[in-house]
């Protein structure tokens, strides 16, 4: 793959010199994000990682790609190869994630929510549907395929999970929605402009996966959650609209356990993270099933 990465840096710029150069790493789970300066401007340069070619429709990540570009909220990609995953983008100088800005404090609250209620209010669709279960599905798939395991308990839990989401999660709508808004997906340039990046998992979906994904991604305190929700959804929020919440935090951690145990027999360190999301999701499915009351920023916690 670097060897493809190079010879396609190559081909763009017209120039038989330049070498994938990986000094300057700047984050990524599911990709490898890397810095370089080429000819006077820095450029983000995306590796993918393990697996996802078997994991992302990469046809579809570009279109998404391009309408949250329309939208105005994507950082600026020059160049997107939707056989690899390959993606070159304008590098944001002196930008910093939210992750490491604080994901608690009031101005970044208020720019999380700014930010996904401009995509979620987005006049063109994307073309694609975000099924969790069609998506823990296609997982499970690939775990079986490579010849893993998933947890002892883990169909018994999977069930019990989704028998709760469908007496509890009603008046779902459908708008486009990231679906992976980890604070580190957020990014908030030199002057002051929040842009969210990296669209792999994008397609219509309700926006409370979203909320609620940034919740328990971000660990958020109680009172930040309820900035959150304060500024979403105004005077709207609900029980109904909490519940639906905790439902997709349930979701979330089952979904990326998943996801991280193809990451982990693929040969990646992912083991703890795995493990990590697991005993949450086996915690909080025990306490929310025993009571809905029991409280979003609990939930948090492993």
């Amino acid at each position: 793959m670097e060897g493809i990465i190079q010879d396609k840096l190559r081909r763009l710029f017209n120039d038989d010199s330049i070498v994938f150069d990986k000094s300057r790493f700047i984050g990524g789970m599911t990709n490898y994000n890397y810095v370089m300066d080429i000819k006077g401007t820095e450029y983000v340069i995306r590796k993918p990682g393990g697996m996802t070619d078997k994991m992302i429709d990469r046809k579809i990540e570009k279109v998404n790609n391009s309408i949250a570009s329309e939208v105005g909220i994507n950082s600026q990609c020059i160049y997107f190869d939707d056989d690899t995953g390959i993606k070159i983008s304008i590098y944001l100088k002196n930008s910093k994630n939210i992750a490491v800005a604080n994901p608690n404090s009031p101005k970044s609250i208020a720019s999380v929510s700014e930010t996904m209620k401009k995509m979620h209010q987005s006049p063109k669709k994307f073309p694609n549907k975000f099924d969790v279960k069609s998506e823990l599905h296609k997982y499970e798939q690939i775990v079986e395929q490579i010849n893993g395991a998933l947890f002892f308990d883990y169909h018994i839990l999977k069930e019990k999970l989704f028998a709760f989401m469908d007496e509890n999660i009603k008046n779902t709508i459908s708008v486009p929605c990231h679906n992976d808004t980890v604070p580190e997906n957020f990014v908030i340039a030199q002057k002051g402009q929040t842009y969210l990046i990296d669209w792999e998992y994008a397609g219509m979906n309700d926006p409370s996966w979203d909320v609620a994904s940034y919740i328990i991604e971000s660990k958020l305190s109680q009172q930040s959650i309820e900035q959150l929700v304060s500024d979403y959804y105004g005077g709207l929020f609900n029980e109904e609209e909490e519940l639906k919440i905790k439902c997709y935090m349930l979701a979330q951690d089952l979904l990326w356990t998943v996801w991280a145990l193809i990451r982990h027999y693929h040969g990646d360190d992912f083991l703890d993270y795995c493990n990590n999301r697991y005993e949450r999701f086996r915690k909080n499915i025990d306490l929310l099933t025993s009571s809905t009351n029991y409280p979003i920023e609990e939930m948090v916690h492993v």
